[in-house]
């Protein structure tokens, strides 16, 4: 079988040596005689994949101590409304720097629980940018903070946080956890769906200060509570086991690659080759983002007229080269260039990318 060269957004590339290795296990996990999504989630052997994907969470990001790891389900949508349901409390105003589709997507659903500001935004520039630090204006009614880390479809990332603030800073970090090293202790909680970087769809990872545990309002319903799963170790109820499973691999994998260190620059690597592709293209390729707001997880880019992308999106198909249509609300190019994608892929990209050029 050959490879596909995926640059889809999500779900996307895993790691070939983790597919590789739940393979080996798929029908007998463990000598158990059973597949892991067969194991009951309170056997002894689903434990042990349990606590073990925490504990490499923690170690593979230095979680310390003073935050719990939680698993969830519903993807970051469903944090969406968890968060103002947590941690919205009366009197107080959701604070949303708007970044693009899913910072919009969270605000609109705060909005839904309780009073929302706008802290920030790059709408009207058609979020070509992130907002500078200093641009930030929270509400005096602030309860939290609330950014997105990477923006898939218009392919920006905060390449600095804001820290200090007299609020908690809520991260929704799905497009970009694990791309590089963090200070967890800047973040009051990060959330982020698995299916970029972390592993399959399924799982939700959410890593909350155990101080905003005590916000959380008791009348809420039991499995939108924070302190549900802290309280349970995420096992209230069934947890998506072979998602957990896959997670627990990739972070294994990680960690063999050398840590987010190496995964770090590793990622810088691969956006270098694509940025410099484009900018060298003398306007035949055209970036979205701002050159100080570009994303190293999602490169979006435009050619000339929509011809021309067809004709570049059929002949990288026919390539080899899958997931580069950009998103429907943009349109134009995006290659996804997760952690899982290999260097090589990208610069395979490349050279096609100048064939293509040269070509036309």
């Amino acid at each position: 079988m050959k490879r596909a060269l995926n640059f889809y957004a999500g779900p996307a590339a895993l790691p070939l040596p983790v597919l590789k290795e739940a393979e080996k296990n798929w029908l007998n996990y463990n000598g158990s005689g059973m597949a892991v999504m067969e194991l009951s989630h309170r056997s002894k052997e689903y434990d042990a994949i349990h606590q073990k994907a925490q504990d490499l969470l923690r170690s593979v990001l230095s979680i310390p101590d003073s935050y719990e790891v939680l698993f969830l389900q519903g993807g970051a949508s469903l944090q969406f409304s968890m968060v103002p349901m947590n941690l919205l409390t009366s009197g107080k105003a959701g604070n949303y720097v708007l970044t693009g589709v899913w910072s919009e997507k969270a605000l609109q659903e705060a909005e839904k629980v309780g009073q929302v500001c706008v802290a920030a935004s790059s709408k009207e520039e058609n979020y070509r940018h992130i907002p500078k630090i200093n641009e930030i204006k929270l509400s005096e009614d602030a309860a939290y903070l609330h950014i997105t880390s990477n923006n898939t479809i218009y392919g920006t990332q905060w390449d600095h946080y804001p820290t200090n603030e007299a609020v908690p800073l809520i991260v929704d970090m799905s497009s970009d956890i694990m791309s590089k090293r963090l200070n967890i202790e800047n973040f009051d909680l990060i959330y982020a769906g698995a299916q970029k970087n972390l592993g399959p769809s399924g799982v939700t990872i959410a890593i909350i200060n155990k101080k905003l545990l005590s916000h959380s309002n008791p009348s809420l319903p039991t499995m939108l509570n924070y302190n549900t799963f802290a309280k349970h170790d995420s096992l209230y109820n069934t947890p998506p086991t072979l998602a957990i499973y896959l997670l627990k691999l990739v972070l294994e994998w990680a960690e063999q690659e050398g840590g987010l260190s190496v995964i770090e620059k590793r990622n810088e690597e691969k956006a270098k080759i694509l940025y410099n592709c484009i900018d060298e293209s003398e306007g035949f390729y055209k970036g979205h983002a701002e050159i100080d707001s570009r994303s190293k997880m999602n490169v979006t880019f435009t050619l000339k007229d929509e011809e021309t992308s067809k004709q570049f999106l059929q002949q990288a198909k026919e390539a080899g080269f899958i997931g580069l249509g950009g998103h429907r609300s943009v349109g134009g190019c995006r290659a996804s260039i997760y952690n899982a994608v290999p260097v090589e892929h990208v610069e395979q990209l490349a050279e096609f990318m100048k064939t293509f050029q040269y070509k036309y």
